[in-house]
């Protein structure tokens, strides 16, 4: 059985409506640099995982959208490009410290607020939603993503 993904994005960084006018609607998830979120995609994530899309640090962080995980990891390559803002110049070509999956957008759904989802008790033990969570990628279990699809997609 998949695992089910949050994955917040800064919709100025990339939006569900970037990820949808993408090129096969796929965007490679670059600039992970905590390593819990590294290992997740590393050593969890299959191609055809489900994806809560999260709009993050902006004016109403919400799920925006649906994806799915669309292929394996591999080496992020910004953390090997001086002009970029995730460089890391202690990752070495020959062993990567970060890596990367790309996401491929399903769609675009009418966003769920943070506050909203807080609201639901059946997702009050949801990693997001846990006090001092900052991760940019948290497992979602079968309960909760079966929840937030029957409340807030019909």
């Amino acid at each position: 059985m998949s695992t089910i993904w949050l994955m917040k994005s800064e919709p100025a960084e990339v939006s569900i409506d970037d990820a949808l006018a993408a090129s096969n609607q796929t965007v490679p998830w670059f600039g992970v640099r905590n390593y819990q979120a590294r290992n997740f995609m590393r050593d969890q994530m299959r191609p055809g995982d489900p994806v809560l899309f999260y709009h993050s640090s902006c004016p109403e962080p919400g799920i925006a959208g649906l994806a799915e995980v669309a292929g394996a990891p591999y080496p992020d390559p910004t953390q090997f490009d001086p002009k970029s803002p995730y460089f890391d110049p202690k990752s070495d070509p020959a062993e990567p410290r970060w890596i990367l999956v790309d996401v491929k957008a399903l769609r675009k759904i009418p966003l769920v607020p943070l506050g909203e989802l807080r609201r639901h008790a059946p997702l009050s033990g949801m990693r997001l939603l846990a006090r001092g969570n900052r991760l940019s990628i948290t497992p979602v279990t079968r309960a909760e993503f079966n929840f937030i699809k029957k409340q807030f997609l019909g």
